[in-house]
C-alpha cells in the first residue's frame, strides 16, 4: 500500500484514530475517521494531535478533506475523478450545461466512454491507500528552482494544457500522470506528448464533446468554427487513455468557493475558474494530500517571465473576460493560509 521509503503509518497515529478493516487479500487496511466515509471537520488541535507526529514524506490519510471540511463545512469529499458510465445519476451536474454539468451532451458522452472502456487512474494508482498529489502550474516562478525531482516523488503529478517537459526536467520534473486540458488548450503537436500519461478532458462548451469524439474515434476534424483559437486535430492516445473530467469540479471551484456569479448556471462574464484552480478541486475530493508549484501572477514584476517555458512577460496578462483572477487568488490564498495545500514555489 505504501512505498518501502514510507514508514507504517500505524507507528505514528494514536489508535483511537485508526479502524482496521479486512481487504480481499486479507491484510489489515488503516482506515481513518476523515477519510471518505466520514469527512466530520476536526478542530485545529485534534488535526495537530491526529497527524502531528508523522515525519516528513509519510502520507497522511484524509488530511486534505479534513482540513478542508474544517473551514467548508459543506465540503463532501467523495466526488468521482472522471465521468464513467453511471454518470447520469450525478445529480449535482446532470442539469447543468456545460462548462458546469452535461446537461444536452448525454448520448455523445456515452459513445466516448464506451470507446474509453476505463475510468479511473489505473490499478496501481486506484489501488494507493494514500495518494499524494501535485498540481504543476504553469507560471514563470517555476524557472530555476531545481524542483524537479521533488515533483517527480509525487505519487500523482497533474500537468496542464501544453506546458512542456522535455528540456524543463530539472525545474518541473519528468513524471506526468495526467494532462489536463480542453480543446484550445491541447497540445497541438503529437510528437510532444510524453509517454504513458492521461489525457484528461475538460469541457468548457457543448462544442468541446463533438472535438473529444472525434479525437477519440480518430475521425478527421470537421471544422474549428465555434473554438476561440487553433485546436488540436490529433491525439495520440489511444481511447482508453482518455478520461473525461467531472464537470463539477468546475461548477464547485465557481459557486461554493471562489463565488463567482450563478448567471442561472451559464457560462458568463468572470464566472469560470481557471484550469489550475479546477484541478486543485478534483484533487482535493480524490487525492490525501495536496501541493501546488507555478501558480500565482506577481504584477508588480511586469518584466518576470509570464510562463516556464517562454520569454512572454508578466505585462502581457489583460484583463479576461471569462475568469476573476483577484477573487480565485482570494480562495487560493485561504486554502495555502489554513494549511489544506502546500505551495512549493510560494506564488500564491
Amino acid at each position: 500500500m505504501f512505498s518501502s521509503s514510507r514508514r507504517p503509518l500505524r507507528a505514528y497515529l494514536p489508535s483511537p484514530y485508526i479502524h482496521t478493516i479486512s481487504t480481499t487479500s486479507g491484510e489489515g487496511l488503516c482506515w481513518f475517521l476523515s477519510g471518505a466515509a466520514n469527512t466530520t471537520a476536526y478542530s485545529s488541535a485534534e488535526l495537530v494531535y491526529k497527524y502531528g507526529n508523522l515525519s516528513e514524506g509519510v502520507c497522511k490519510p484524509g488530511y486534505a478533506a479534513a482540513k478542508m471540511t474544517a473551514i467548508y463545512p459543506k465540503f463532501m469529499k467523495p466526488a468521482p475523478m472522471f465521468l464513467d458510465r453511471n454518470f447520469k445519476r450525478l445529480a449535482k451536474v446532470r442539469n447543468y450545461l456545460p462548462p458546469f454539468g452535461f446537461k444536452t451532451q448525454e448520448r455523445i458522452i456515452d459513445s466516448i466512454l464506451t470507446a474509453t472502456k476505463n475510468y479511473g487512474l489505473g490499478e496501481v494508482l486506484d489501488s494507493l491507500g494514500c495518494k499524494r498529489c501535485i498540481i504543476v502550474g504553469n507560471g514563470g516562478i517555476l524557472a530555476n528552482k531545481s524542483l524537479g525531482s521533488r515533483i517527480d516523488d509525487y505519487d500523482i503529478v497533474v500537468r496542464l494544457n501544453e506546458a512542456p517537459v522535455t528540456g524543463f526536467g530539472k525545474d518541473v520534473g519528468t513524471k506526468t500522470t495526467m494532462r489536463i486540458t480542453y480543446p484550445e488548450g491541447a497540445i497541438q503537436k503529437p510528437e510532444r506528448y510524453e509517454k504513458d500519461s492521461l489525457f484528461v478532458f475538460s469541457a468548457f462548451k457543448p462544442l468541446d464533446f463533438k472535438w473529444l469524439r472525434q479525437m477519440v474515434f480518430k475521425e478527421k476534424l470537421r471544422g474549428t468554427e465555434g473554438f476561440w483559437k487553433s485546436v488540436a486535430h490529433y491525439v495520440p492516445r489511444e481511447p482508453t487513455e482518455m478520461r473525461i473530467l467531472n464537470p463539477y469540479f468546475i461548477q464547485e471551484a465557481a459557486f461554493q468557493f471562489i463565488g463567482l456569479p450563478l448567471n442561472n448556471g451559464l457560462m458568463g462574464k468572470g464566472n469560470i475558474p481557471t484550469l489550475g484552480t479546477v484541478a486543485i478541486t478534483m484533487a482535493l475530493h480524490n487525492c490525501d494530500e495536496v501541493v501546488v508549484a507555478g501558480f500565482g501572477y506577481d504584477m508588480n514584476m511586469p518584466h518576470a517571465p509570464l510562463h516556464y517555458y517562454e520569454t512572454v512577460k508578466m505585462s502581457a496578462i489583460k484583463e479576461s473576460w471569462t475568469h476573476n483572477i483577484s477573487k480565485e487568488k482570494e480562495f487560493l490564498r485561504k486554502l495555502v493560509k489554513a494549511n489544506i495545500i502546500t505551495d512549493l514555489t510560494n506564488g500564491i
